[in-house]
C-alpha cells in the first residue's frame, strides 16, 4: 500500500511540474501598444520589418496561390518527384491515410534515387502517423526526425511545437501555408470532412530564406548543419514580386510574429482582411485593431463556425469579440466546413501567409514561419478569394452576439481562462 502511495505521489508531482512548466514563459511579453508612425505604403514600414524581423525583403520572386487539397497537393508532390538534389520538409501534422502514403512514397522514391531527403515532424502533431510510412522512408534513406520528442529531463519543451509548414525542393522551389498531411486536407472543401485551406508556391531569392528557416529547426533537432550549393544555390530573379520569410520561436525571437502583426495593424490606413483558423487575440492586439478602426480602417475577419476541430478555441475566441464588434469589425463565421486558412491582407499591398494563427500559441509558444508578400496584384487576388469565402460565411452582428444564450456566455468565459495556451 505504501509503495502504491509513493508511486502515485511521484506521478502526480511530475504531472504538476510539467503543467507548471508549460504555463511558464521564458521571455518577456510585448506590453506596450505599437505607435503608428508611418503608413503601410511608406518605405519606412518595409525597412522596419526588414530590420526588426531579421530577413531583408527580396526582389524578383514569383508566388502562386492554391486553394484546397485537390489543387494544393498535386504541385507539392510534382515538385518532390522532380527533385534532383535535395528535399527539406517540415510539418506539424502528418497522419495516416492515402495522402500520407503518397508523400511517403514520393519522398522514399527520391531518396532511393540519390536525392538527400530530410523530414522534420513535430512529435505532438505527428502522433497519429502510420509508423509504416516512417519505416518506409527511413528504409529508403530519408532522414526523419521528430521535433522535441519528450525526454524526462526536458519535459517543458513539450509545449513548444514546430507548427511550421515548409517544403523546399533543390533549394529553388518552396511551399508554405496552412495544410497538414492528413485526409481532412484532401478534396475541395466539399463537406465537413474536407477542410478549406490555402497554400503557396514560391520561386526566386525568397526560397533561400525559407530554406534557412528549415535549417534553424533541423539544427535544433539533429545538430547537423546542411549547407552548400545543393541546399543554397544561387537564385536569380524569376518574377517581379517582393517577399520575405521570417520565423518565430520561444527559444529566440518569440515575439517576431506578434510584432509583425502589431506593426502592420498600426501602419494600416484603409483595410485589414484576416482569414484565421484560430482567432484568439490578446488584449494588446485587440486594442491595436480597435485603434485602427477608429482611424477609419475597415476590418473584416473570417473564422470557423460550428464546424471546427476545437470548440474550446471557438468559445475562447467568441468571448472577446465585444470591443471589436462595438468598434465596427465585420466578423463572419465560415459555415460549410472547417476553415483552416491563415491569410492577413493589409491596404491592398501586404499579404502574410504561413503557419501562424492569430492566438497566443502561435505568437509565443510555437515555432512558426510566415511568408510576407508586398505586391498589389497578389494582394488583389487574395482579396478576391477572401470575398468568395465571405459568401460562404455568416456575419455575426453585435446585437446577435450580445443576445446569445447565457449558457454560451458561461462556456466562453471558462474557455477564455485557457487563452494563454490556445
Amino acid at each position: 500500500m505504501k509503495l502504491k502511495l509513493i508511486v502515485w505521489t511521484f506521478v502526480l508531482t511530475c504531472a504538476a511540474a510539467v503543467t507548471a512548466l508549460n504555463f511558464t514563459g521564458g521571455e518577456k511579453k510585448l506590453e506596450e501598444q505599437v505607435r503608428r508612425e508611418y503608413g503601410l505604403h511608406e518605405a519606412q514600414y518595409q525597412r522596419a520589418l526588414g530590420v526588426l524581423l531579421g530577413p531583408p525583403i527580396t526582389e524578383g520572386n514569383r508566388l502562386e496561390a492554391f486553394q484546397n487539397g485537390d489543387r494544393i497537393f498535386p504541385p507539392m508532390l510534382a515538385a518532390i518527384r522532380g527533385a534532383q538534389h535535395t528535399i527539406t520538409f517540415e510539418t506539424y501534422i502528418y497522419w495516416s491515410g492515402d495522402i500520407g502514403k503518397a508523400f511517403a512514397d514520393a519522398l522514399a522514391e527520391r531518396a532511393r534515387a540519390g536525392v538527400k531527403v530530410h523530414v522534420l515532424l513535430d512529435w505532438v502533431g505527428s502522433a497519429k502517423v502510420d509508423e509504416a510510412f516512417v519505416n518506409e522512408m527511413e528504409a529508403a534513406g530519408v532522414q526523419v526526425r521528430k521535433f522535441h520528442k519528450p525526454r524526462w529531463y526536458d519535459l517543458a519543451k513539450l509545449n513548444n511545437r514546430t507548427h511550421r509548414k515548409l517544403l523546399v525542393v533543390d533549394g529553388r522551389i518552396g511551399f508554405t501555408g496552412g495544410v497538414g498531411i492528413a485526409p481532412a486536407w484532401t478534396g475541395d472543401a466539399q463537406d465537413a470532412e474536407h477542410w478549406r485551406d490555402s497554400h503557396y508556391r514560391a520561386e526566386g531569392p525568397v526560397v533561400a530564406q525559407m530554406q534557412g528557416v528549415f535549417m534553424d529547426n533541423w539544427i535544433k533537432a539533429t545538430g547537423d548543419v546542411l549547407h552548400g550549393e545543393r541546399y543554397f544555390p544561387a537564385l536569380p530573379a524569376v518574377g517581379r514580386q517582393r517577399a520575405q520569410v521570417f520565423s518565430s520561436s520561444p527559444s529566440g525571437g518569440s515575439e517576431s510574429m506578434h510584432l509583425m502583426y502589431l506593426l502592420s495593424i498600426a501602419a494600416a490606413t484603409r483595410s485589414i482582411d484576416l482569414s484565421s483558423a484560430y482567432f484568439v487575440p490578446d488584449e494588446l492586439t485587440v486594442r491595436a485593431l480597435v485603434a485602427a478602426m477608429r482611424r477609419g480602417v475597415r476590418l473584416r475577419i473570417i473564422t470557423p463556425g460550428p464546424i471546427i476541430d476545437s470548440q474550446t478555441v471557438r468559445s475562447a475566441s467568441r468571448a472577446g469579440w465585444d470591443p471589436l464588434l462595438e468598434a465596427g469589425a465585420e466578423i463572419s463565421e465560415y459555415q460549410p466546413t472547417m476553415f483552416h486558412c491563415k491569410v492577413f491582407t493589409v491596404d491592398g499591398l501586404l499579404v502574410s501567409v504561413g503557419s501562424t494563427n492569430f492566438d497566443n500559441r502561435s505568437f509565443r509558444l510555437n515555432d512558426e514561419a510566415n511568408l510576407n508578400v508586398y505586391d498589389a496584384e497578389f494582394a488583389a487576388a487574395q482579396t478576391v478569394q477572401f470575398e468568395a469565402d465571405l459568401k460562404r460565411a455568416r456575419r455575426v452582428t453585435l446585437e446577435a452576439w450580445r443576445d446569445r444564450p447565457w449558457t454560451e456566455k458561461a462556456q466562453e468565459h471558462l474557455a477564455a481562462l485557457l487563452s494563454s495556451q490556445l
